[in-house]
């Protein structure tokens, strides 16, 4: 019995050691353990992450090579659509984009119409088969009309405005190097066109001929009207009280930019506005001035003529403008010698970029070669100063 009770207790006195230890010894081993797991958790992230950052990458390269796929798809038809729809129609089709979402195919609208489009003068026959839907070829000295095509149509004259702003500037007899202001009154708000010239630069009134006859610089143009002595509207009443004086009864000017189509005017009115403005030396050499450095502050500004012909070698030019807006398409005035005679061209409504110098080009080769100029083979006689309404 004793030995049992002293086996019994043995055995507690172990089971109690036991149990002290397990006690002692769990928190520690708990402790590695989560000392153990966090260790290994980051390992397991960074692999997660870089399983994810590949995955990534190639699901961006896959999107980027159908991005790439996709608009070279739309470049390729885009211009097989132009193509096709340019030869059904000139200027009907500027742009289409084909999209990738639905089997579709968007074309922008229509290219707007000029006045002359309107009117249908683009489809008129000549005989020498120019791109502008009205043309004027007129002997300065005899004012025997050469070539004639719709002279009579009133149409927008864009910038060939800025001749008539010329003229009246240069009647006035103010001083050319009294300096005028950039104003934020000057910014384009008609067509919302740029301009180098910013607000607050400061130029003489003969450098903003030079700029708006040269270069046809709107911001320098509208300048000119808005400091002429009387203010704006007042030079407006002047530039029509000049025409009407002129026997230009077909013109009407509304500002002096040419940015509003309702500039408008007919070849016959613009060839005696041109016969005029050559009589002015100051209109002569800036107009056909090849290019002018403008120095504003610290930048040096590079301008150039607008009517690239005047550095063609072959083109003795006396006096010229150019004019664009969409209403009026592209148009030309010129005075140049060809053959030995002093002619005055008239280009209105052509299509294209250089197609208004296409046609003073085919109109100098032709009367080069023509004996006898006619119109129509009948010379028709014309006062290029005054003529009656009509």
């Amino acid at each position: 019995m004793v030995k049992r009770e002293l086996r019994f207790g043995g055995f507690l006195r172990v089971l109690m050691m036991a149990l002290i230890s397990l006690s002692v010894m769990w928190p520690v081993a708990e402790s590695a353990a989560s000392s153990s797991n966090k260790s290994k958790k980051p390992v397991a992230s960074k692999t997660a992450k870089k399983q994810a950052s590949k995955a990534t990458r190639k699901e961006a390269t896959a999107r980027k090579s159908t991005r790439t796929k996709t608009a070279s798809a739309r470049n390729k038809k885009g211009r097989t659509v132009v193509a096709q729809r340019r030869q059904a129609g000139p200027g009907t089709i500027r742009t289409a984009v084909r999209s990738s979402r639905a089997d579709v195919v968007r074309v922008a609208a229509p290219a707007r119409l000029t006045v002359g489009e309107r009117l249908g003068l683009r489809s008129s026959d000549d005989p020498l088969d120019l791109n502008s839907s009205v043309a004027l070829v007129v002997d300065q000295d005899t004012s025997e009309v050469l070539f004639s095509k719709n002279d009579g149509a009133v149409l927008p004259i864009a910038s060939l405005t800025k001749l008539m702003t010329g003229l009246v500037v240069a009647d006035a007899n103010l001083p050319m190097d009294e300096q005028i202001t950039i104003t934020t009154d000057d910014i384009d708000t008609y067509k919302g066109s740029g301009s180098r010239l910013a607000v607050g630069t400061t130029l003489s009134r003969g450098e903003l001929m030079h700029l708006a006859l040269m270069s046809s610089e709107n911001r320098a143009a509208h300048a000119l009207g808005r400091t002429f002595p009387g203010g704006m509207e007042h030079f407006v009443r002047l530039m029509n009280a000049k025409a009407r004086e002129l026997g230009m009864y077909d013109t009407r000017y509304v500002e002096p930019t040419g940015l509003l189509s309702q500039n408008q005017s007919s070849a016959r009115d613009l060839a005696t506005l041109v016969s005029v403005a050559y009589q002015r030396p100051i209109l002569r050499e800036l107009s056909t001035s090849p290019g002018y450095q403008l120095n504003v502050g610290r930048r040096v500004l590079q301008y150039n003529n607008s009517n690239r012909l005047v550095h063609n070698p072959e083109w003795n030019i006396g006096l010229q403008k150019t004019g664009y807006i969409s209403e009026a398409g592209r148009c030309l005035v010129m005075q140049a010698s060809v053959a030995g005679r002093k002619l005055i061209m008239v280009f209105l409504d052509s299509a294209g970029k250089v197609s208004r110098l296409q046609d003073a080009e085919r109109v100098r080769r032709w009367v080069e070669n023509q004996g006898t100029p006619a119109v129509n083979h009948q010379p028709v006689t014309q006062t290029l100063v005054t003529r009656p309404q009509g």
